[in-house]
């Protein structure tokens, strides 16, 4: 058996692992059952009575975690003249236009979250099939298509996060990491809880909020208990 193996099968001798728990015990266990001397990523996953293939039922947003997420997000902006300054002064990694369309038609997508001005648009539009699939398109809903460039890039490195059900019907984040203190992992969890409750679409039918996890990079699922 693998050191990876042996590190999670350890793990989940811990706990039991079908049983449900709150998100503080759940916090708690996770925390506990840590193995590696790395600092893991924090991720909830929920399994949602949605079908995404309808509109009526797509269950996407945004939500500022109060702790932020402890990673460095790395954030693009199209934008030029003024606004490509006060991009470039409110701490993007990348700015460009037409010459930044150019290196992510090549494959260079080297950024966590993507920020267009309106006038941009016309530019970003022919990139959908690149940033879509990967959760970076500029929308005015999230409030990354915006002439406020310096606002949406505070909110971005700020622990702003997105989110999008997928196919199946989960929804999953990054919600901290395992070197946060148990209290401020829970209050993330639970905005981002929250959050999803909020956006609960008009077509659904029957129990919205179906099966929750909380897991680690290397550290095993644990299951908590939600009210759909």
């Amino acid at each position: 058996m693998s050191q990876k193996g042996k590190r999670m099968k350890s793990a989940y001798e811990s706990f039991d692992r079908l049983a449900e728990h709150g998100v503080a015990d759940a916090v708690k266990l996770l925390l506990d059952s840590k193995k590696t001397k790395f600092d893991e990523t924090v991720e909830v996953a929920l399994n949602l009575g949605v079908d995404p293939r309808h509109a009526d039922q797509m269950v996407r947003g945004v939500v500022s975690l109060p702790n932020g997420t402890g990673k460095d997000v790395r954030v693009a902006v199209f934008a030029k003249g003024d606004k490509a300054e006060e991009a470039t002064a409110a701490g993007a990694d990348i700015v460009g236009a037409e010459d930044l369309a150019e290196k992510i038609e090549k494959g260079e997508v080297e950024f966590d979250r993507c920020i267009a001005t309106p006038d941009m648009m016309a530019v970003v539009g022919k990139l959908g099939k690149i940033l879509g699939p990967k959760g970076l398109m500029p929308n005015p809903k999230l409030g990354t298509v915006t002439p406020n460039v310096a606002e949406a890039i505070k909110s971005s490195k700020g622990g702003e996060i997105e989110f999008r059900v997928e196919k199946a019907g989960i929804v999953h984040a990054g919600v901290g990491k395992t070197s946060f203190t148990q209290d401020a992992l829970v209050e993330n969890v639970n905005a981002f809880m929250d959050a999803i409750k909020k956006a609960k679409p008009s077509g659904v039918k029957g129990i919205y909020m179906k099966r929750a996890s909380l897991s680690s990079t290397m550290g095993p699922g644990v299951r908590m208990n939600i009210s759909g």
